[in-house]
């Protein structure tokens, strides 16, 4: 049986987090302005909802766009805490899931603050501090699942409790 390097288990927890955050960045630009996804929602929207006013279609357009946002800076947070936690169960030490929590956390809002700053040079978008809000939510909301998984895992029977070995896809990075 081949042993897998050190190199590739670090990519398996990082690429996903580099990729995720070059979606959020593709999407800031031009092409997921609200204007671009009004074009594609709108058909569907009218479609489902034939009696609806213009200004409800609008409103449901921003809700829609506005749950991107949670759904996107959630699945980020989830990413980083994924991958700082199996960081830290990397360097022989016990994992500390609030402190990884902490920096995922952290990692999203600083990439939210760029994010809409990022919106702020592109034509048809706008940048602005609520979305950076809606994005902190976004990330709690999905540090929140992530532990109640991670917990949820670690209480299964054959694995020890707070382990993260295995769970949410945290084996250590340096063991195999």
């Amino acid at each position: 049986m081949r042993r897998v390097s050190g190199a590739f288990k670090r990519l398996r927890y990082w690429g996903p987090l580099v990729l995720w955050m070059a979606v959020i960045f593709w999407a800031s630009a031009d092409s997921g302005s609200g204007r671009r996804g009004s074009r594609l929602l709108g058909p569907i929207l009218r479609w489902l909802m034939p009696q609806a006013s213009p200004q409800r279609l609008d409103e449901v357009l921003f809700l829609i766009r506005k749950a991107a946002h949670v759904s996107e800076y959630a699945v980020l947070a989830w990413l980083a805490w994924r991958t700082f936690l199996a960081m830290q169960t990397a360097s022989e030490a016990p994992a500390r899931p609030w402190r990884a929590a902490a920096g995922a956390w952290g990692l999203a809002v600083i990439y939210a603050i760029s994010d809409e700053w990022h919106q702020t040079f592109v034509p048809t978008r706008v940048g602005t501090p609520w979305d950076v809000l809606i994005d902190a939510g976004g990330a709690v909301l999905g540090l929140v699942l992530a532990w109640a998984f991670w917990r949820g895992r670690a209480r299964r029977p054959g694995t020890t409790e707070g382990s993260a070995g295995g769970a949410a896809g945290t084996e250590p990075l340096g063991k195999i």
